[in-house]
């Protein structure tokens, strides 16, 4: 069953992007990161959409801007072994990823943040659930999946990534499978620009300042925070997962679009994205 997010209060639709923001680096805490973020991407999704929707397709499974797919890449398993399972797809936008491991026999439900998001969901179809969430605060059963994914979804946008993989942890099976992508961390010591420009270190790769977007009286209205690989690991580790593979996706050659900071000049010299393979092992450390 599909339930429909409430509609926005705007005839028009939602607000446009933002223009007036400011950037700048500076702490933002889980409820303001949680705030700022549902309401850009609720602002922003149909943006978004028309932008990137041709590259991620209706159905299809991409876990980043290189284009590696899961047909190819099989890190939740053989498409043939999906059958039957239940899978969570958290972060999922238009949820084309849930969309594609529908087509494949598995049971997904997608959660999002933004309601706006999720509606993009229901103009692209589908018969699975949709659902509007926190990430920090699933709202299932312990043991209610047997998988869970995330493209690019929650991870990068949290204060704290414990709380969400500890959610998740909580929802697998036991031996339950979590794969989620996110910024390569190498990517925060370099300038978010697809050009040469972008090649040049500009930070320190242990700041872990967020990255802050904020209006005129200084309301976070976007943020996005950082963790070495290091700490990527160690939240992995200590939130109860084992991690099986961590993946570094190299730029390929048919790919000639940008995104964003990522481009096949940058892609071609430095790893975008990192991508960890986690299974549910034992009790979360405290």
């Amino acid at each position: 069953m599909i339930q429909e997010p409430e509609p926005f209060a705007n005839p028009e639709g939602p607000p446009g992007p933002d223009v007036d923001a400011e950037a700048t680096r500076r702490t933002a805490g889980i409820a303001e990161s949680a705030r700022a973020n549902r309401g850009w991407w609720d602002r922003n999704a149909d943006e978004y959409q028309t932008e990137h929707g041709t590259f991620l397709g209706d159905d299809r499974f991409v876990w980043g801007p290189e284009g590696l797919d899961e047909v190819e890449a099989e890190l939740l398993g053989p498409p043939e072994e999906l059958k039957g399972r239940a899978v969570l797809e958290i972060g999922a936008g238009a949820a084309q990823c849930a969309r594609w491991l529908a087509a494949q026999g598995a049971r997904p439900v997608a959660l999002d943040i933004s309601h706006r998001q999720l509606q993009h969901a229901l103009r692209i179809g589908g018969s699975f659930p949709l659902v509007c969430a926190d990430a920090g605060a699933l709202p299932f059963a312990d043991a209610s999946f047997d998988l869970a994914c995330s493209a690019y979804g929650a991870l990068p946008f949290v204060a704290d990534p414990r709380l969400v993989l500890r959610e998740v942890r909580r929802v697998l099976r036991p031996g339950g499978r979590f794969v989620f992508s996110v910024t390569h961390p190498i990517r925060w010591a370099f300038p978010d620009e697809p050009g040469p420009e972008g090649l040049s270190v500009s930070a320190s790769y242990f700041d872990r300042t967020p990255y802050v977007e904020q209006d005129e009286e200084g309301r976070a209205v976007y943020v996005e925070h950082h963790r070495t690989l290091g700490d990527r690991i160690r939240d992995v580790v200590a939130s109860g997962f084992r991690l099986v593979d961590l993946v570094e996706p190299e730029w390929p050659a048919w790919n000639t679009s940008e995104w964003g900071g990522w481009s096949p000049l940058r892609g071609h010299l430095l790893p975008g994205t990192a991508i960890f393979v986690c299974e549910r092992d034992r009790r979360p450390r405290t």
